[in-house]
């Protein structure tokens, strides 16, 4: 692997990773709401070590190519962010946010994991990122063949993206678990961009359904 290419992707990772979005709203919400963050954060690293697994074989670039795919794996990630954005706003007046407090069974450990896997799992924009973006970093002309590559920067970009969300939870919750009421209006915010992030995404799918449907002829 050529050696200038990976730390540019390292670079371009980093920045990635610690660009807010529904990954870091979901990082906050389960370090304020969870007494431990590592199953939401091990979910996230888990859908794109799935995106990762997709692009070594070769079926990420597959799918991202089938007519109508790729729009339907947006409308359902919108709409699991749309519902994930909701269960937070509804859950957030009662939440307890003290790390001692309450005992958290393996089965809500278990939802959490699996809450945080479909959160960056089936978000279109990850599997797009690894389409687009991790070939450009992968050198023909080195040892390794190409899905070696592919597969190294992907786990890479899952560790420094479990990095920077352990830091997100944790900070969220050293600075926030003892302001209670600065806790749940940043639980709200998460919500909230959940929620909005999913609304963008099903209208970039809908608007040009709709404006289709306004010029087709009567």
């Amino acid at each position: 692997m050529n050696p200038q290419l990976f730390l540019a992707f390292i670079l371009v990772a980093v920045t990635l990773a610690c660009t807010p979005g529904v990954d870091w709203a979901y990082s906050i919400s389960a370090g304020l709401r969870q007494r431990s963050f590592v199953p939401a954060v091990a979910g996230l690293c888990s859908g794109y070590v799935i995106h990762t697994l997709l692009m070594a074989a070769g079926l990420a670039a597959l799918l991202a190519g089938v007519p109508g795919l790729l729009g339907w794996l947006t409308v359902a990630g919108a709409g699991y962010l749309l519902w994930l954005g909701v269960s937070t706003i509804r859950s957030w007046r009662g939440a307890s946010f003290s790390a001692e407090d309450g005992v958290v069974h393996s089965g809500n450990q278990l939802r959490t994991f699996l809450q945080g896997m479909g959160t960056s799992g089936i978000n279109p924009k990850g599997l797009l990122f690894f389409v687009a973006l991790v070939p450009q970093f992968v050198s023909p002309e080195a040892a390794l063949p190409v899905p070696v590559q592919s597969g190294l920067l992907g786990l890479t970009f899952v560790l420094l993206a479990a990095m920077v969300y352990t830091a997100v939870a944790l900070t969220s919750r050293k600075l926030l678990a003892s302001r209670p009421g600065a806790a749940r209006v940043v639980t709200l915010v998460s919500g909230i961009i959940m929620i909005g992030l999913g609304a963008v995404l099903l209208s970039e799918q809908l608007l040009p359904l709709t404006q289709a449907w306004a010029n087709a002829p009567a």
